[in-house]
């Protein structure tokens, strides 16, 4: 995504100029087959190279490559059990006692097991109509967004927002672009997600008419932004087989015009429709 010359950390989202023309990101070209600059400001960790997206200049996190781990919480079981003896009394000899009946054996006494304490669900709140989910719950409003006067598709305005340009959910052929932010402002964004997503794994669109779209992933691709013009048409053109892309910034923050070095871009197949 964009970022102002004069500053070395994003402050605010910012138009980027024409997909697939030259670079890739939150804007598409309305000559060529995708977007264009970067989708997303600074920040979130990730190996070297096109692994993930680093912290910029000014840092976003006090330490390059490092991510935001999940609290685990497990619970501990403990048994007690104690086992009593019995006690057997021996008499000396001597006449024939009356026959008695013997003293009855004491229960051994064994505590019951101690309760337990279960690992808190997670709870997952309802996905709203006229949004997108990733597989780590991240959900993000779809804002249908078309090109400008001079070719360049507007980039999402927060991070809980992304834009769709493209085709129709479940049309007959042609991509479906959906691109949202990485990071903003010392804070990770839905599309952070796309760092970690893995093939066959699922991405659910709502319409605004609560219709559920299941798509499944079936292509994990970074680019460097040099890279993406060749790219451009197979990914994001508007013929071929219908499919979602999403799309996000990372690898190393460069700053100027380009923010971040390359481009996530996520592949994914309609599996089911309303």
């Amino acid at each position: 995504m964009t970022v102002p010359p004069d500053s070395t950390e994003p402050t605010g989202p910012a138009q980027s100029p024409a997909p697939g023309a030259e670079r890739l990101g939150s804007a598409v070209s309305a000559g060529s087959a995708g977007p264009r600059g970067g989708a997303g400001p600074r920040g979130a960790a990730g190996p070297p190279g096109s692994a993930g997206p680093t912290d910029a200049p000014g840092g976003v996190d006090p330490a390059r490559g490092r991510r935001r781990a999940l609290a685990a919480v497990a619970a501990l079981l403990a048994v007690a059990a104690v086992a009593a003896g019995v006690l057997v009394l021996v008499r000396p000899w001597a006449a024939p006692p009356e026959p008695t009946a013997p003293p009855p054996a004491a229960a051994p006494l064994v505590e019951p097991p101690a309760a337990t304490t279960s690992a808190p669900v997670r709870q997952v709140a309802a996905q709203r109509p006229g949004t997108v989910r990733l597989p780590e719950g991240g959900t993000a409003t779809l804002v249908r967004r078309e090109l400008t006067a001079d070719g360049t598709l507007p980039i999402p305005d927060s991070l809980g927002e992304a834009t769709w340009w493209g085709a129709e959910l479940g049309a007959g052929h042609g991509a479906a672009l959906l691109s949202g932010h990485v990071n903003w402002n010392r804070r990770k964004g839905p599309f952070d997600e796309l760092w970690r997503i893995r093939s066959g794994q699922e991405v659910i669109v709502l319409d605004t008419a609560g219709g559920r779209w299941v798509y499944r992933v079936t292509d994990v691709l970074t680019l460097h932004k040099d890279e993406l013009p060749a790219h451009a048409q197979r990914l994001f053109g508007q013929d071929g087989p219908h499919r979602l892309v999403l799309v996000t910034c990372g690898g190393d923050y460069v700053g100027g015009t380009d923010g971040y070095r390359d481009n996530r871009i996520v592949t994914a197949e309609l599996v089911s429709r309303p």
